[in-house]
């Protein structure tokens, strides 16, 4: 109770009007310079669906191959976008992206879902790799809120349970990071070329967690409980390393790490994703560790991973050597991932590293002259302009989510204060 106390007592020493101020800045850029762009922009008109790659200038490459992460963010995007706000411009977004997702990525002969295809839907990469699996059901569990069709729940059902049958490890857990197209494991198992061939990878695993927690609000059945709670705890008791107060990255089938990089996004980013899992399964065994390790990457991320002016390196080499590469989605989960660490704790350190992070990619991350925000900036803050602002990798996600989930972190700190103020 005097913890509790305590806490509230720092919450409220946050004024209301910085709250405020906040709040505009941040719909701002969710409104303003964030979704016109993807309203705009974005949609491939001549071969369908959505552009798979787009210059900082908004020119589209029309050639470009589209890729299942990209099309899946979307659908996952525009359906809360559609929850939270009712606008029917946001709808036509995600059944858009849905109806090309079902006709050009799902495989009606193995079930699951292609990794890229080319601009006129032809496969192009077959594999089925569990990131992309675990992304789409994440996207169907937010389309199945809003749009409510038998059919939807089934494919993300359909998907989970292919992922149990081949790819989940039953001697030591967790599931391996890709499969061919049917379903037969593969040598190489690499989720992007900048990864190590290992087994079973940090990535891949945060995001199941996440697209699993998703799932278990629209389908609380049992086996979908039992498997969350087991990545969850993989999370925690393998993939989090207590010596460093970091996840190892890449995993050997029994979970021996082969890496000793650092991944300061994915910490952040695990950080808050560990607090919305344990909240929603409300599991007295988890909780409290899930609680520690949650702040325990916060406080790493903050220790470690940030540059004097509070931006996000994107990481840190086996050798020990920081990357001073700052991009665009280490920032925006870094902004949430402090506000989540400040609601758990109450400790200012963290309410501070969430409104500089702000600022700097306020600052140097927005395209103000074409909408959006940049891959990334060098050390200096300058844009790196050859690459894509719209790729297989790069949609709106992790800005979008960002925006929303901050605004939700400012709607209860007010509420907070309200409740507090008329005691």
């Amino acid at each position: 109770m005097k913890e509790r106390r305590k806490l509230d007592a720092l919450k409220l020493s946050i004024d209301r009007q910085e709250l405020k101020k906040l709040e505009e800045r941040i719909n701002r850029v969710l409104f303003d310079n964030i979704l016109p762009f993807w309203l705009k922009y974005s949609r491939d008109e001549e071969k369908g669906g959505f552009w798979g790659r787009v210059s900082n200038e908004n020119v589209p490459l029309r050639d470009a191959p589209k890729g299942l992460i990209l099309y899946s963010r979307i659908l996952w995007t525009f359906s809360v976008l559609y929850q939270r706000f009712g606008e029917p411009a946001y709808l036509e977004m995600a059944e858009r992206a849905w109806q090309y997702l079902d006709r050009y990525f799902w495989d009606e002969k193995y079930g699951g879902m292609f990794w890229l295809v080319d601009a006129n839907g032809t496969v192009m990469d077959d594999k089925k790799k569990m990131y992309g699996q675990a992304f789409t059901i994440y996207a169907l569990s937010a389309f199945y809120r809003i749009y409510n069709q038998p059919a939807i729940l089934q494919k993300a059902i359909d998907l989970f349970e292919l992922m149990l049958k081949h790819n989940y490890d039953k001697q030591f857990g967790g599931f391996l990071e890709t499969s061919g197209r049917d379903w037969t494991l593969v040598l190489d198992m690499r989720l992007s070329d900048q990864d190590l061939n290992s087994a079973k990878s940090m990535n891949t695993h945060l995001h199941i967690m996440e697209a699993f927690t998703g799932f278990y609000q629209i389908w609380p059945e049992s086996v979908l409980r039992k498997q969350l709670r087991s990545v969850m705890e993989i999370l925690i008791q393998k993939i989090f390393n207590p010596q460093t107060g970091h996840l190892n990255l890449f995993f050997k089938e029994n979970w021996q790490s082969e890496s000793k990089a650092v991944s300061f996004g994915h910490d952040i980013e695990t950080s808050w994703l560990l607090q919305e899992t344990f909240m929603m399964l409300h599991d007295s065994e988890l909780e409290q560790p899930g609680r520690e390790v949650a702040l325990k990457l916060a406080k790493s991320t903050l220790m470690e991973g940030l540059t004097p002016n509070y931006a996000i390196y994107k990481e840190r080499t086996d050798e020990g050597m920081l990357v001073p590469i700052l991009e665009w989605w280490q920032q925006a989960e870094a902004t949430v991932g402090f506000a989540y660490a400040y609601l758990l704790s109450g400790r200012p350190e963290f309410w501070k590293a969430m409104v500089n992070t702000w600022q700097f990619l306020e600052e140097y991350l927005l395209n103000r002259e074409y909408g959006e925000w940049y891959y990334g900036v060098d050390s200096k803050g300058r844009p790196n302009l050859n690459t894509y602002k719209v790729s297989e990798w790069k949609g709106p996600y992790h800005n979008v989510r960002a925006c929303l989930e901050l605004l939700k972190c400012l709607e209860k700190l007010r509420s907070t204060h309200n409740e507090l103020v008329s005691k």
